[in-house]
């Protein structure tokens, strides 16, 4: 653990389930993380990079305020979708959950298979329209833009917000 804490935000989905139960199960859990400080809506999105038909998406993002370091903060979000009867079949497959660290302060690591930023965040609006939500002047530490900025650059059909 680093003496210090930082800013990440998380990415949650599901498309398996009761969607709604499936990421408030994994938000009540972000404790061992850290402190939640904001969520986003939750919005209903198509499936990304797949071909056969999935159901939709419910994604969110979470900002949580945490002393984890990207690595800690990558297992503890394992465990939960562990936890949440995650299934890890096919690369893309529908799930329960998918939890992933998008950001973790101004961290850039590529180690131990974690990319830090998400290495396609920046791809995709199913992130970044409920991270623009809570973070809009967020700055990609690898990019250098912001949040607002990302969004307006992305195709964001297939995105409705739900209550």
């Amino acid at each position: 653990m680093s003496s210090g804490s930082v800013t990440a935000y998380i990415g949650l989905g599901s498309n398996l389930g009761d969607r709604i139960r499936n990421l408030q199960g994994a938000l009540d859990r972000f404790g061992s993380i850290g402190v939640m400080k904001s969520v986003s809506s939750a919005y209903e999105t198509k499936p990304w990079g797949v071909e056969a038909y999935q159901p939709p998406y419910l994604n969110q993002v979470a900002e949580v305020e945490t002393t984890l370091d990207p690595l800690e903060v990558v297992t503890e979000l394992l465990s939960i979708e562990f936890a949440m009867g995650r299934e890890r079949e096919e690369k893309n497959a529908s799930r329960t959950l998918d939890l992933d660290l998008l950001i973790h302060g101004d961290t850039i690591l590529e180690a131990s298979g974690v990319t830090v930023p998400h290495p396609r965040m920046h791809e995709r609006a199913f992130v970044l329209v409920p991270l623009a939500e809570i973070a809009p002047s967020l700055v990609h530490p690898v990019l250098g833009k912001t949040v607002s900025e990302l969004v307006t650059d992305s195709d964001r059909s297939g995105i409705s917000g739900i209550a």
